[in-house]
């Protein structure tokens, strides 16, 4: 790798090295010409993406060099190439693991990198064993099930009117208007749709009828700290009863977003850090939440690799109305995963 960049003198404007930072990531285009749906690569990147995060390292004085999907990477590493930092917002595409095999390959060429590690990413994608992770945390998370088969639908138990999702997509993917059920009928039709649908198990939890929060966070362990928390408002035009798929890619004129601030946003914030720090998340990313019928923010879900398309993503969307310009977030990122390998 050289000389390594921790300890070079640091740049006056940005006060951090500049280092010859590699960019990991999913394109859509390539996977949609590949012949992949939609749906099927909502998560992964627009251009608009790739061009803002380089824009902003190029601005804060560091070489940057596009990479690409976990295939480009496995052969330049093959070819010798290395880089001082790769930033890595590479999603993968097949199994519970997907998210982490871009960090796991990278630790093996012990070549560092933004963003959470293999074990984490691989944890936080599986929204069940997650859940597990944070009720023992003692943080609050609303009671569930994770069905696996048709067989297990009518083993569970829990009260009326109940959610139900994925348990392992992002981007509200299979979310909708059903996903909010009351009654048994709707929880064998809405199941069994999502089992044979995304060929994985699903969560089902008690559903929380309360106000919704995204806390945007920065930072690693005690560092870690929160930008803001954003209230999710659905409009009159959204498809009603979820932030869905349908929402989150169409948002305008469907969803207000809303910087809060009052008690219940406060306790959203020591929740959501509370989680970020319990479960070991690095750097930067976003997790939800949502009130109860009492008024208790409960963890939902986590998000370790945070969507970053400017004016499209929730946690940009989020920095920019808290007063955190994109560069000054993609910059804090870097700053902290910097603090971590010089530690």
């Amino acid at each position: 790798m050289g000389v390594s960049p921790w300890n070079r003198p640091i740049n006056e404007a940005t006060e951090e090295p500049n280092v010859k930072i590699g960019m990991t990531y999913d394109l859509r285009d390539d996977y949609l010409a590949e012949g992949y749906g939609e749906e099927e690569t909502a998560e992964f990147d627009h251009p608009m993406t790739i061009a803002a995060i380089e824009g902003a390292l190029v601005g804060l004085g560091h070489a940057v060099e596009r990479i690409g999907h976990i295939r480009e990477l496995a052969k330049r590493l093959v070819a010798g190439q290395r880089w001082e930092m790769v930033f890595n917002i590479a999603e993968g595409l097949r199994g519970f693991g997907r998210e982490a095999q871009v960090p796991a390959l990278l630790e093996a060429y012990d070549v560092p990198y933004t963003f959470s590690d293999p074990l984490l990413l691989s944890l936080t994608l599986h929204k069940g064993m997650t859940k597990r992770v944070v009720r023992d945390l003692g943080i609050p998370t609303p009671d569930f099930a994770v069905v696996e088969s048709p067989e297990e639908i009518e083993a569970i138990g829990l009260p009326f009117p109940l959610f139900a999702k994925p348990v392992a997509e992002g981007t509200g993917k299979g979310v909708t208007a059903a996903s909010k059920i009351t009654d048994r009928s709707e929880l064998e039709r809405v199941c069994r749709t999502l089992l044979e649908t995304f060929c994985q198990p699903v969560l089902v939890e008690t559903f929380l009828p309360g106000r919704e929060f995204t806390v945007g966070i920065i930072g690693t362990g005690r560092d870690a700290f929160a930008p803001g928390v954003m209230e999710v408002h659905l409009t009159e035009k959204a498809e009603k009863g979820a932030y869905s798929y349908v929402n989150k890619e169409d948002w305008h004129g469907r969803i207000e977003y809303r910087l809060a601030s009052d008690a219940m946003a406060r306790a959203a914030e020591k929740t959501a850090l509370s989680a970020w720090r319990g479960l070991g998340c690095r750097d930067g990313g976003r997790i939800d939440l949502r009130a109860d019928a009492d008024g208790i923010p409960q963890f939902m879900e986590v998000n370790p690799l945070a969507g970053l398309r400017p004016d499209h993503s929730d946690l940009p969307i989020l920095c920019d109305l808290a007063g955190m310009p994109y560069r000054e977030m993609i910059a804090a990122i870097v700053q902290s995963a910097i603090k971590r390998y010089k530690a």
